[in-house]
């Protein structure tokens, strides 16, 4: 049955919506100091790995019914993950209760684990097609960077700054016992063969990104069917396998940026790229701004 709308109010975004950049994350702030329960929904449109922390007190977070719920204690996190794309997140907020909420894209959250476009995704202990609901104790580091996310000290213009910073220390502690070096996992495809098929497909336009194949193509060498490619190379590594293969290129083109041994031209024409301008319109297009200025940088 689903809630009634009228029980839950829209985030107000002025207070609690403490950060909200699409390609990236959103950080959700509740302080509710009055003597009544307070009652907030937020509506996802697009997939999100979802942080909880309950820094006071208790909490209650349901997704699209009520009875499809979390309950939060204080010092109490949990990693909240569906796959679906659209979903009402409901907050029921209790007395003298305090809650942040860190919402992550999936594709974002990929690419936090990634070395070179080696993107990992590394929970062995939850089931292909199963939710992952992960409660956590908040240790001592965490509360810390949770008290100061929230610091009233800092400038509003440097305010999105020094709260994407406080994030990525968080998401540094939280994961630093879960994620393993080097590997490539991914929980939702639990089928040996075909995640080895996946890793020979990624190594395969890798060694042949300035003329890759084609997905039908790639699908024959791999021996797997298009649609059994393009799902579940996109599950394992966040992206659809030509998206990888950009993001892949364009790392190594900063890389190699970095290094100051070839110029724009000539890491165009080693990237594949017919002429120096498509490389640099890419570039850009990922970046924000071009080859040579961030060289100069």
């Amino acid at each position: 049955m689903k809630v009634p709308v009228t029980k839950y109010k829209n985030i107000d975004k002025s207070s609690q919506l403490l950060f909200n950049e699409k390609s990236t994350f959103k950080v959700i702030h509740f302080k509710n100091l009055d003597e009544e329960t307070f009652n907030y929904k937020y509506t996802l449109k697009t997939n999100y790995i979802q942080l909880y922390f309950c820094i006071s007190n208790k909490c209650k977070i349901a997704f699209n019914m009520e009875h499809c719920a979390i309950e939060l204690l204080e010092t109490n996190s949990s990693m909240v993950y569906f796959k679906d794309d659209q979903m009402d997140i409901l907050f029921n907020i209790s007395p003298k209760t305090e809650v942040i909420a860190v919402l992550i894209s999936i594709e974002y959250f990929h690419s936090l684990f990634s070395s070179e476009g080696n993107f990992l995704f590394n929970f062995s202990n939850f089931k292909i097609g199963q939710p992952i609901i992960e409660p956590k104790e908040i240790n001592t580091t965490s509360k810390l960077i949770l008290n100061q996310l929230t610091s009233k000290n800092i400038t509003e213009s440097l305010q999105p700054i020094y709260i994407k910073g406080k994030i990525y220390e968080l998401l540094s502690v939280y994961f630093s016992n879960i994620t393993e070096e080097n590997s490539d996992y991914c929980p939702f495809i639990t089928n040996e063969e075909v995640v080895g098929k996946i890793k020979m497909a990624k190594e395969i336009v890798i060694s042949n990104m300035n003329n890759p194949p084609s997905l039908s193509d790639l699908a024959k060498e791999v021996g797997l069917n298009i649609k059994k490619l393009k799902s579940d190379f996109k599950e394992f590594y966040g992206v659809p396998v030509f998206s990888f293969l950009l993001n892949y290129k364009m790392e190594l083109a900063k890389n190699l940026l970095q290094e100051n041994k070839l110029n724009v031209n000539e890491i165009s024409t080693h990237l594949g790229y017919s002429s120096s301008s498509h490389f640099i319109a890419a570039f850009k297009r990922k970046f924000g701004i071009t080859p040579k200025q961030f060289s100069k940088s």
